[in-house]
């Protein structure tokens, strides 16, 4: 963040923005309301990062996805900071059945009368309470519910979905294989960011939900499948 950046540095605010638009301006980083992010790497940012990152996008974002997921629906809650956004806006739902592997989302829902929480099992991730491995998949594969939500990490230019850990990536694919809709909630820093792990493409998605209008070969790609 830039204010961050004035007191390690001991320099101007303004001569932070201007780095920080030279070095987007070399694609090195990515700009976002306050700051910057590394726009392209082999490791995702840290948890606390990753929550400050278009923080009041995420909660628009959530707040819109979910008003589409009806009372008495069944559905998977993946891991990821806009993820969790979903879960927030769902407390007020009634009679929901929610599995996921985000431990985050899992506290924030368990306390609910009219929503029954089934948490997967297996090997926690210390940095943001991610559960994967084979116990958490095949836990998921017992379920075949009516949504799934999932985020992802980057996005590219031909509808890649792309993430970061591959046991990240292979529990949301035992999601989306076992959901008859699936949801995407990504906020538009994704499209200008990079990863190495695939986990689906656009065309497996059922619903978009995003911030901004996407580019036009996105669009077609959404277009198409509806």
């Amino acid at each position: 963040m830039v204010d961050d950046l004035v007191r390690r540095f001991e320099v101007s605010a303004q001569t932070i923005r201007k780095d920080l638009n030279d070095l987007c301006d070399q694609r090195l980083l990515t700009r976002i309301h306050g700051g910057a992010i590394v726009a392209s790497g082999t490791e995702n940012l840290a948890y606390e990062a990753r929550r400050f990152v278009a923080a009041e996008e995420k909660k628009a974002i959530g707040a819109a996805a979910a008003a589409e997921i009806p009372n008495g629906s069944s559905l998977f809650i993946n891991i990821g900071t806009t993820t969790e956004e979903v879960a927030a806006a769902l407390t007020g739902h009634e009679n929901l059945l929610v599995i996921t592997n985000n431990l985050n989302v899992a506290m924030m829902l368990y306390r609910h009368p009219h929503i029954e929480v089934v948490v997967a099992g297996g090997s926690v991730r210390r940095a943001d309470g991610a559960v994967t491995g084979s116990t958490a998949i095949k836990l998921i594969g017992q379920f075949k519910v009516d949504y799934a939500i999932i985020g992802a990490s980057a996005i590219d230019e031909e509808g890649a979905l792309l993430d970061f850990d591959y046991r990240e990536v292979q529990a949301a694919q035992a999601i989306i294989a076992n959901a008859r809709s699936i949801m995407l909630v990504c906020d538009s820093t994704k499209l200008r960011r990079s990863a190495a792990v695939r986990i689906a493409h656009l065309s497996q998605i059922h619903t978009f939900v995003t911030d901004t209008a996407l580019p036009p070969a996105l669009q077609e790609i959404c277009n198409s499948r509806g």
